[in-house]
């Protein structure tokens, strides 16, 4: 029953928070310089005077900012998002398309990074000063500190030219199309390089996260306990001082859910993913104000929801806070 409650009460703050999202996002977007009527009227090759006039009237441009809120707040509330101004379709119809792909991408490498980086960390922790130690601090300091575009345009020239055994671009082979067991293989083979692209920086985070926490529980009392007790090593590791330090690993994957997303519009651009990153690139450029602001929209659902998720997780994790709730 608490836990029911703890779940509606994080419902309602993240209902209160999406609202002040889309009211900010809303706000700063048609603060930004540009005019999408310009824009349009450029793509359709004739920007006199006249026609921007009528494209400023056609979706509303002409009215106050306070107006445009309120009747674009009004139109979401019944979830209409509105009409892109570049595609020329519906917005939810555009996001719904490029989800998934998002979605396969920022949830490859989130479990890419937490697992390999976890793993590195509670390897290198048995023996902080051996070698192995010492060049996961290496590789782990050069993955953070490279920019995440520079080495996604690495690994393309790498596995696009040197050694071309992987897809460098796109979600799918166009050209043979597969069906089945085989498409879902050929999406897992372009969805190497861009989710290990994305977890290359945040294997870094894990592994030194990971190796400082397991440092720590391996000189705890209740570590030399079980050690005591004749328990095996593996047992000691992983029952024991593991779960203490996936606690803090936990906490940092769900907070930095958003900065893959952040990533994700890098990486999609880079690699030509047919994702929402992408989506939120062509519409910056060509000022499509219902695409952005639905994304934007989106995104933010997809991070509330992964900080809930992750909440629960670390309940089921740490006992001590199941047993405060009790």
């Amino acid at each position: 029953m608490n836990l029911l409650l703890h779940i509606v009460r994080q419902l309602a703050n993240a209902i209160g928070l999406l609202f002040a999202v889309l009211v900010l996002n809303f706000c700063l977007i048609h603060a930004a310089p540009g005019d999408p009527a310009m824009v349009i009227a450029g793509e359709m090759g004739g920007a006199s005077a006249d026609v921007i006039a009528a494209l400023r009237i056609k979706y509303g441009l002409d009215k106050s900012l306070f107006e445009q809120l309120f009747t674009y707040m009004s139109k979401v509330v019944t979830g209409d998002f509105g009409f892109s101004y570049y595609f020329n379709e519906p917005v939810v119809s555009l996001i719904l398309q490029r989800i998934p792909a998002t979605l396969y991408l920022v949830i490859a490498a989130l479990v890419m990074s937490v697992v390999i980086g976890t793993l590195l960390g509670v390897v290198s922790a048995r023996k902080p000063n051996g070698l192995f130690s010492q060049g996961v601090t290496v590789i782990a300091l050069a993955g953070y500190a490279a920019p995440v575009f520079w080495t996604g345009l690495m690994l393309l020239l790498l596995f696009g030219s040197v050694w071309p055994i992987l897809p460098v671009s796109g979600m799918i082979d166009v050209v043979r199309p597969k069906t089945g067991f085989a498409h879902v293989l050929d999406i897992i083979q372009h969805l190497i390089l861009p989710s290990t692209t994305l977890a290359l920086v945040f294997i870094a985070q894990y592994s030194r996260l990971a190796r400082v926490n397991m440092i720590d529980a391996l000189t705890a009392d209740y570590v030399r306990t079980a050690r005591a007790k004749g328990l095996p090593e593996t047992i000691v590791i992983g029952k024991h001082a593991l779960r203490n330090t996936l606690i803090p690993i936990v906490t940092v994957a769900g907070l930095q859910f958003g900065h893959l997303f952040a990533g994700a519009v890098l990486v999609e651009t880079v690699f030509s993913w047919p994702g929402m990153g992408r989506l939120v690139f062509d519409s910056i450029l060509r000022r499509d104000y219902p695409t952005l602001l639905a994304v934007l929209f989106f995104s933010a659902v997809l991070v509330m929801a992964a900080n809930i998720v992750t909440d629960l997780v670390y309940r089921l994790i740490d006992p001590r806070i199941r047993s405060g709730a009790r």
